[in-house]
């Protein structure tokens, strides 16, 4: 199946990476690489690994967890398009889910 990382998606991975960075760039980059390494690892042979997004309850609107992130994605007949990245405890909001 293939993966497809949207432009919100990957705006968030550069969010992250910046916001840990502060801390430790090194660190930083190998969290961004290894969660993107996760979703790529799982996805594209169980693309319904994940849960359903409790705030939306759309079944091809999932989410797989990385630590702390969510990483939410919609599956399409053949792909798995990865929507946006956040941290856990906040909501996804509907805006983030695209047309």
């Amino acid at each position: 199946m293939k993966m497809h990382w949207t432009r919100e998606s990957l705006d968030r991975l550069a969010e992250i990476e910046d916001f840990i960075a502060k801390d430790n760039a090194e660190r930083a980059a190998k969290f961004v690489d290894e969660l993107i390494a996760h979703a790529n690892a799982v996805l594209p042979g169980e693309p319904r690994a994940g849960r359903m997004v409790p705030e939306i309850s759309n079944p091809d609107i999932r989410e797989l967890l990385y630590r702390k992130y969510r990483i939410v994605y919609r599956v399409r007949k053949g792909s798995v398009e990865i929507l946006t990245v956040f941290e856990g405890r906040r909501l996804l909001r509907v805006d983030e889910t695209g047309p």
